[in-house]
């Protein structure tokens, strides 16, 4: 398994392709997600060349994961699209503060209509290389819209976890906006079979 990071100049052609397939997959035709796409591509207006991705593969090379991370001083999805999720506090604007959008960790190809696809183990690791990735960046703090449950992960997960607002019910499903604290030696604790665990 690897999992890379970098901005559009860093990837192939084919790659990112491959990327956008990947995310229609999981976020439009398995969870249902009520996105702009063309020809089975999912990409949005925040796929710009200032974004940063992670794309997780399996020995294989088939994309397994993947996530976006953007600067908040600059336009991000949260902030446009479900500013409603902050409630009274003012969306975040600075280069210490990055927007973690997009964020998928599971084989698309067995992904059910009711999981949710960042509780795996493959999931873990790849916070802790945005938070590596963002930390390089000068960051201090990830900002999320998360569905319910992600908190108790990640809190489980020795992560530090601030909800900015109540929750509120987005297109039939529970979200919520939090911040994570940025920690670079943070990683994800294993038990003998080498698996990650919360």
């Amino acid at each position: 398994m690897e999992i890379i990071a970098g901005r559009v100049d860093s990837f192939s052609a084919g790659l990112l392709f491959d990327m956008a397939r990947y995310r229609h997959h999981v976020f439009v035709e398995k969870l249902g997600w009520q996105l702009h796409t063309r020809a089975r591509f999912e990409l949005d207006e925040f796929d710009r060349k200032d974004t940063i991705y992670l794309i997780a593969r399996n020995p294989k090379g088939e994309i397994v994961g993947t996530s976006r991370l953007l600067p908040t001083h600059r336009p991000y999805l949260l902030a446009t699209v479900f500013p409603q999720l902050l409630g009274d506090v003012p969306a975040p604007c600075s280069p210490q503060i990055w927007e973690l959008s997009r964020f998928a960790a599971v084989d698309g190809a067995h992904l059910g209509g009711s999981e949710v696809p960042c509780e795996s183990p493959l999931a873990l690791e790849m916070l802790g290389v945005a938070m590596q990735v963002v930390a390089r960046e000068g960051g201090q703090r990830l900002i999320s819209a998360s569905p319910m449950g992600i908190e108790r992960i990640l809190r489980r997960a020795g992560l530090y976890v601030h909800r900015i607002a109540p929750p509120m019910l987005v297109e039939g499903q529970y979200l919520f906006a939090c911040f994570i604290d940025v920690d670079s030696a943070w990683r994800p604790l294993r038990t003998s079979s080498g698996h990650a665990t919360s």
